[in-house]
């Protein structure tokens, strides 16, 4: 790890003057990212240009630039090798609008959290920024919005199906999945004087191929799938929706596993997109290798405000990835992979003394995780069945036999974290999977006195046992059982805590009945979300083919969705019962759907018979700014569009 006050030169240069200072006139790989530069191992420009550092390239970072000119695209000069593009740590998209398609105000990945630092697809308009900078040099797409979009795929924002990235940024390859072992295997083979084409023998990429051009025969090593290709339904066929559309997502979740994935093709008119099988697993001595790296864990010295994202995690340590969870409605197993990717214990503590030797440090750790809280070092048991198994998920719907479920190196790891000299607490704030956690009461009890700070966070999603099926999520009944052990694991250590539990609207499934369903669970149990997570269809997830299709393409059975706004907006209320300007949306469904007995002053009831002050001046307020002017807060008026529409 890096000195506590770095310097300039110990980040990654971002600008002509910063490589000179270096000595170095010209960079082998140019990395441009929608995120701001925070040189953390939280951030994936990091992590990648710190690695391919190690290896002896020289890397450049464009953060953010300016996507409106070339200009900012040639202010590092032409790149030796190629430039990699990324659209950041969140899908674009995602980042920039909200699940009612609205502009977010914010951006935690930028300085000040300024919103409006990338457009919209970013990935595409800097890969073909790239192009028009300097014609000839390779341009590799990754990240998550690469990845996520590296088949035809449904986008929630045109409501419609697009083709793969690979069509519309133009693209010379795509790498998918966590990009470590990928992009240093690239930047090697062209060092070596490979072609482009050389590279398509490589796991964890994909690529377009011409209609003139031969499908090249391949077998991957440490694989099951004999060379196998499996053709997807056509983006042609898929572009409308309906069983296609199902049968290639399907095909796709059937083929995660890196170890008997097969490869895959795609038509896109007269072209076709190849999708190699996945980039095998980092064992430990790769993972800790990466998070040794020498990060300085704080944004680049040209940022004048803070990073909201920075902030949240300056402080907290990833101690493994990918998930096992195969939650229907979340990306991480399509990204980062179903099986888990664990640090050593030496190199996790290692970095909680390095944090904690910083003079800034205020003695807090905020986090030690991953995707999950408790999934570190949890593997198959029989890795010859891991190398054939094609199931989804390993804890749905019932948790596998072959699981290793053992959190005792999880428990010793937060025992001996808080230890080390300096850190006054050590806080578990990536979020339990209960049912896991319910195996093991010592961890439970560990976890209640010693690393939740008042609040730790769970993910129910659900009350109805229909909507919790399509989630790949268990019962709610676990979620009661593990609320009873907690609160009585926090009795014994002598605190008083509270389980914070997230909670989905509007996903697959869930009809107004199901809503109504988890309203009367939250009022018998107590719990006001403040906030309500509006299911948003992220592409290639399961969840997102049900949205689209109507379908289950597990299954292919149909699945009733919320699609207008105005379905989406009851829903969020009906989870948000209790706030009075909510009163008229939520007695209106519970009368279309003969729930009357939930209206009244009876303890069960969810609203009151008369509706609040506050109700009536929340709609008198509606009233007024649908008949202002336009310009004076007409629904919809937003200053910086050119047309008063």
């Amino acid at each position: 790890m890096s000195a506590c006050n770095p310097s300039l030169t110990d980040f990654l240069p971002t600008t002509a003057e910063e490589l000179r200072a270096r000595g170095q006139s010209q960079p082998d790989i140019v990395f441009v990212t929608g995120d701001a530069y925070i040189d953390h191992p939280s951030f994936a420009m990091a992590v990648l240009g710190r690695t391919l550092e190690a290896q002896g390239f020289s890397v450049a970072i464009l953060p953010q630039p300016d996507w409106r000119s070339v200009d900012a695209f040639r202010s590092l000069g032409q790149p030796r090798l190629f430039f990699a593009v990324s659209a950041g740590n969140m899908d674009s998209m995602i980042n920039r609008y909200t699940a009612n398609k609205k502009p977010r105000s914010d951006d935690a990945y930028s300085p000040g959290g300024r919103a409006g630092l990338r457009p919209d697809r970013s990935t595409n308009v800097y890969a073909q920024r790239c192009r028009e900078a300097f014609p000839g040099v390779p341009v590799i797409a990754g990240g998550v919005e690469a990845s996520l979009r590296r088949i035809a795929h449904y986008d929630y924002w045109s409501d419609t199906v697009r083709p793969s990235i690979l069509v519309t940024s133009k693209a010379d390859l795509v790498g998918f999945g966590m990009g470590e072992r990928v992009i240093t295997e690239i930047a090697k083979r062209l060092d070596a004087g490979e072609s482009l084409e050389d590279l398509r023998d490589m796991r964890g990429v994909a690529y377009l191929m011409r209609g003139s051009e031969q499908l090249p025969e391949h077998t991957w090593a440490d694989a099951t799938n004999d060379g196998e290709t499996r053709a997807l339904p056509s983006f042609e066929d898929v572009k409308q929706g309906g069983r296609p559309f199902a049968e290639m997502t399907r095909a796709l979740h059937d083929e995660t596993n890196p170890l008997n994935g097969r490869r895959l093709t795609q038509r896109h008119g007269d072209r076709t997109v190849v999708i190699n099988p996945p980039a095998l697993s980092l064992d430990t001595p790769e993972m800790d290798a990466i998070y040794d790296l020498p990060f300085t864990r704080r944004p680049h010295p040209r940022y004048r405000e803070p990073i909201p994202a920075h902030d949240m995690i300056k402080d907290s340590v990833t101690v493994m990835r990918g998930c096992f969870g195969g939650c229907t409605f979340c990306s991480i197993t399509m990204h980062q992979g179903r099986a888990i990717q664990s640090r050593s214990e030496k190199s996790i503590l290692d970095e909680v003394r390095t944090i904690a030797s910083a003079p800034d440090f205020k003695g807090h750790i905020s986090d030690i995780g991953g995707p999950t809280a408790n999934m570190y070092k949890m593997r198959c048991t029989k890795p010859e069945i891991e190398k054939r198994c094609r199931r989804l998920s390993c804890v749905h719907p019932t948790i596998c036999k072959l699981l290793g479920t053992d959190h005792s190196p999880t428990t010793q790891l937060l025992r001996k974290a808080r230890a080390i000299p300096g850190v006054k607490s050590v806080k578990v704030a990536s979020g339990i999977r209960m049912d896991l956690a319910a195996r093991d009461s010592e961890y439970l009890e560990e976890v209640a006195a010693h690393h939740t700070g008042g609040h730790l966070k769970v993910a129910p999603e659900h009350a109805s046992d229909k909507v919790l099926r399509l989630m790949k999520k268990p019962s709610v009944g676990s979620f009661d059982e593990f609320a009873e052990a907690f609160q009585a694991a926090s009795k014994r250590a002598g605190k008083e805590q509270y389980l914070v539990p997230y909670f989905i609207a509007s996903h697959p499934g869930s009809s107004v009945e199901e809503m109504i369903e988890l309203a009367v669970f939250l009022k018998q149990r107590g719990y006001r979300p403040r906030q309500v997570q509006d299911f948003i269809p992220a592409p290639m997830d399961i969840a997102t083919c049900m949205h689209f299709t109507g379908l289950d393409p597990m299954t292919m059975q149909p699945v009733d969705t919320v699609k207008k706004l105005r379905d989406r907006n009851v829903q969020r209320a009906l989870m948000q019962f209790f706030k009075p300007e909510n009163w008229f949306v939520v007695r209106k469904a519970l009368v279309d759907a003969g729930r009357q007995d939930l209206i009244g002053s009876g303890p069960k009831c969810l609203i009151p018979a008369k509706a609040p002050k506050e109700a009536l001046a929340a709609r008198r307020r509606d009233a007024e700014r649908a008949t202002a002017p336009q310009g004076q807060g007409a629904v919809g008026y937003r200053p910086h569009r050119r047309s008063k529409r």
